[in-house]
């Protein structure tokens, strides 16, 4: 049930055995089924299952119930059902429900160029001490963890066309180090390793 819970949505049995070590098969589907807790359907060779508004509540008042019987239930079981009374008492405090904290997985959405620029405008600007200084690619880059490196060399030439940025080589290319080399963006046919943005 909690890993149905987890997941909230509809989940296959080759997920569940993925997630959570285990599939809903049998008596225990047939269980859940009948007390109206889970629906499960069969889809191609798998089952597909998922939390019904009666589940939903189940789980819910699991968060108060503690584990049958404390003394002879395992210490794991325990330290659970504790984990879960400070999650009910959290979700009383602040008003909200299971469903304000259990969401489906949402598919990250690839960044537009709009995103991307203005990501790179935000870490020169920390960066740099003042509009037009130069900075490294490499440090700018290591402020832009979560953009895609290509995503990052297509707005940079696309600014640089623009002659909405500058970008240089090293003067020094003795000074460079791996991360430097490796960081630089070859445009008209030499790398450039350096960046400034007037505003």
């Amino acid at each position: 049930m909690f890993a149905l819970l987890a997941e909230a949505r509809e989940v296959s049995n080759p997920e569940l055995a993925e997630r959570a070590g285990f599939r809903l098969d049998g008596k225990e589907r047939r269980t859940l089924n009948d007390l109206k807790l889970v629906t499960s359907e069969k889809r191609g060779r798998a089952y597909v299952h998922e939390l019904t508004d009666a589940g939903w509540r189940w789980c819910n008042d699991e968060l108060s119930a503690g584990p049958g019987g404390s003394r002879g239930s395992k210490e794991i079981e325990r330290a659970f059902y504790a984990l879960l009374a400070g999650l009910g008492r959290y979700l009383e405090v602040t008003e909200q429900s299971l469903a304000d904290i259990f969401k489906p997985r949402q598919k990250a959405q690839p960044p537009t160029q709009a995103d991307v620029e203005t990501q790179i405008r935000a870490g020169y600007r920390v960066l740099a001490g003042e509009p037009g200084q130069f900075v490294k690619l490499h440090e700018l880059r290591m402020r832009l963890p979560e953009i895609p490196r290509a995503d990052i060399d297509a707005a940079l030439d696309r600014m640089y066309q623009e002659q909405r940025i500058n970008l240089v080589p090293q003067a020094n290319q003795q000074t460079l180090s791996d991360a430097d080399r490796e960081s630089g963006l070859r445009i008209g046919g030499k790398p450039k390793h350096l960046i400034s943005i007037e505003q």
